[in-house]
């Protein structure tokens, strides 16, 4: 066994699926009524209600709380304050609760930036797919909003369904037009039919930070630190011979956003010799992407589990 295989199967065995354990925090009779309250009395009266709801969470959610302590030191590059952590709880509310709008097609109520447009006008005058690697950082659904200025771009998702499916459905009822295309990943079928959307040219999206228990995970540095990231998805690229692009939809407060595009890895000419090296670049190169998002917006974490097993026995945050 070599010592990369050793270390991915060391890497597979800490609760690298906990954030799929965790239970739904959503009370689907709240989120109604709060897309209800949202719609017809508007986004300010929605966030006001928004600050109560964020505020609940941060106080008895004390698991959310250690991640959160274990996560902000990293990103600010300074010990956490109370405001730090509270304001990481409140854009995750925000960006859920902008999802009410931005399903309904509201982009006029945002003020959003785009970098790395070129990247993707370029991938679609190509005509040929890639997948778009993301993270569980900022919003997925203000990516949207690059369908306004790219006519021609088809998107599909590849996602995980079980965890805060609840509010995945109430949310695609607002608007069923906006519900794309998700290919359940884990299926059979999974990697075929992202083989032939992106053969169709589509861009399929990947959130690439987080595995089931049972997926391979080797470590990268990731905020100066070692953090496991799965392998599948890049080993899924190198398969397909696809391009990756890193996405991201950072929330900077208020309504504005910014949609970031980098370019990652292209296997479209990686022989199988060089395979896993290339393997390597890829997740070095996404786990410094997802860096700079942290830096750059230190609020936007929204993975509240113990991602670095930080988690001494007592469950406490461990200091460095």
């Amino acid at each position: 066994m070599s010592a990369r295989q050793t270390s991915e199967r060391a890497a597979s065995v800490p609760a690298s699926a906990e954030w799929a354990r965790q239970p739904e925090r959503s009370n689907m009779a709240m989120l109604r009524l709060m897309a209800w309250l949202s719609l017809r009395l508007g986004r300010p009266a929605g966030r006001v209600v928004l600050h109560l709801i964020a505020a609940y969470f941060f106080l008895f959610a004390p698991s959310a709380r250690r991640a959160s302590r274990a996560y902000l030191p990293r990103a600010l590059g300074r010990p956490a304050r109370i405001g730090d952590g509270y304001r990481q709880v409140f854009s995750f509310a925000a960006t859920i609760h902008d999802r009410v709008y931005l399903l309904k097609d509201r982009f006029d109520l945002f003020d959003i930036r785009i970098e790395g447009e070129a990247l993707i006008r370029d991938q679609i005058a190509s005509g040929e797919g890639a997948l778009l690697f993301g993270a569980h950082v900022g919003s997925f659904e203000v990516i949207r909003a690059i369908g306004r200025t790219q006519p021609g771009l088809k998107v599909a998702l590849a996602m995980f369904e079980d965890n805060a499916r609840r509010i995945n459905s109430l949310l695609a009822a607002l608007n069923p037009s906006a519900s794309p295309e998700v290919i359940a990943l884990g299926k059979l079928d999974a990697m075929l039919r992202i083989h032939a959307r992106i053969e169709d040219g589509a861009l399929v999206g990947v959130l690439a930070d987080r595995s089931l228990g049972d997926e391979l995970r080797r470590p990268v540095k990731l905020l100066g630190t070692a953090a496991d990231l799965p392998v599948g998805p890049f080993r899924m690229a190198a398969m397909l011979g696809a391009r990756i692009i890193f996405m991201a939809g950072l929330y900077h407060g208020g309504n504005r956003y910014t949609i970031r595009f980098e370019p990652i890895a292209d296997f479209s000419e990686v022989g199988r010799h060089e395979r896993e090296a290339a393997i390597d670049a890829a997740m070095q190169a996404y786990a410094a992407a997802l860096e700079r998002c942290c830096h750059d917006a230190p609020s936007n974490w929204f993975n509240f589990f113990d991602f670095w097993n930080d988690f001494g026995p007592t469950g406490s945050a461990q200091s460095r």
